[in-house]
């Protein structure tokens, strides 16, 4: 998720999650200020490194929050800008680090958290369900199976269709796997909860 704040820097990374199929795909803003780190870009060429990076994922994406990410990085002052003419063409404005936006990429890659290996809310979602026999918490696990299951078949075609040298094509694996693993862990509730139901 975009950060909707642009103050202080907090503790751990901020991001946007854009939906795309069912999984999500967090754009951190701290990606953008690491690829400002190399040089000086405009947002149109860090778009493009977004792309590429990405692969089919960045369709979740357009240049609008790409935009609106570096205005808010700028009024926090880990970015400055500055416009560049061009022959027959509106002035481009390019983007710098600052100095507070290399502690923050340096603070950044020597994070070391994770995020949360068990899903917390959905666990608390069945808890509550079956408390107060609001819902049977069997089908709310076979629900939210359909849709990981759809989520893994088209995260596992874009992987398919990939080429082997496609950086893109590591972070689909990474989608792959921890659908598999969401989806593994959701059989163990569904057990749990049937022999709960049969008790």
């Amino acid at each position: 998720m975009l950060e909707t704040s642009a103050t202080a820097a907090p503790a751990t990374p901020q991001q946007d999650t854009p939906d795309r199929g069912g999984y999500q795909l967090r754009v951190v803003r701290e990606v953008l200020l690491a690829l400002l780190a190399g040089e000086a870009s405009h947002g149109y060429q860090l778009r493009a490194r977004l792309a590429l990076a990405l692969g089919p994922l960045a369709e979740a994406l357009n240049d609008g929050q790409v935009y609106v990410t570096l205005s808010r990085l700028e009024k926090a002052g880990l970015v400055s800008s500055k416009r560049v003419g061009q022959a027959n063409r509106p002035d481009r404005k390019v983007y710098a680090l600052t100095e507070a936006g290399r502690d923050r990429v340096d603070t950044w890659l020597n994070d070391t958290t994770w995020p949360k290996p068990a899903p917390a809310e959905f666990h608390l979602k069945l808890v509550a369900a079956a408390a107060a026999g609001l819902a049977d918490p069997v089908m709310i696990v076979d629900r939210q199976r359909g849709e990981l299951l759809r989520a893994l078949a088209q995260a596992q075609r874009a992987a398919l269709a990939e080429p082997d040298t496609s950086v893109a094509a590591l972070l689909l694996e990474g989608v792959v796997l921890r659908l598999q693993a969401d989806l593994r862990w959701l059989e163990a509730c569904a057990r749990y909860w049937q022999k709960a139901k049969e008790r």
